[in-house]
């Protein structure tokens, strides 16, 4: 039976995905996270609808639902991970330089390309670092909060410290 369910909202899906990748991009800052936000919409409907409970009456209306909360939860997420950052409590590793002879004009830049490369970051990638780093959230915990797995968790700190990483490995080739 689930696997009944699990064809159904791909169909539904891949039926308004156009239109729902609209929706996200008209109703987010950075468009280009739209279609992980239809991505995600997905794999809700389909952890919900994995319960005996009531059948859904209208899917087309609570798939758009489903995504109006999401806008509404990316929104948070991206205000959460814009208040008071600082680069040095969130991601000490990256701003520690090998070489003890760096200038204050030296670490000011590099703070500098630090945070363009952090602006770079997808809205989850930013949150989840921040989460983690700023607030001391265990993976669990951020788990909890974004309704991701652990493994999801992980993999968000992972690809987000390799692009930071990989940024400022770009600006030291641009010197």
């Amino acid at each position: 039976m689930k696997e009944d369910k699990q064809t159904f909202w791909t169909r539904l899906i891949a039926e308004h995905y156009s239109a729902l990748t609209v929706y996200f991009r008209r109703r987010i800052a950075q468009p280009a996270e739209a279609e992980d936000l239809v991505q995600e919409a997905y794999m809700r409907l389909i952890r919900i609808d994995q319960g005996e409970g009531e059948a859904i009456h209208n899917p087309e209306a609570y798939l758009f639902t489903v995504a109006e909360n999401l806008v509404r939860e990316h929104a948070v997420m991206r205000k959460r991970a814009a208040v008071d950052m600082d680069l040095d409590e969130l991601a000490p590793e990256l701003l520690a330089v090998h070489d003890t002879t760096e200038s204050d004009l030296d670490k000011g830049l590099r703070r500098k390309q630090l945070t363009a490369v952090f602006e770079r970051l997808s809205t989850q990638h930013r949150a989840v670092l921040v989460m983690h780093y700023r607030d001391g959230l265990t993976y669990q915990g951020i788990a909890e909060q974004l309704g991701v797995s652990v493994h999801m968790v992980k993999k968000h700190v992972v690809k987000a410290l390799a692009a930071c990483r990989t940024g400022l490995a770009q600006y030291r080739w641009e010197d």
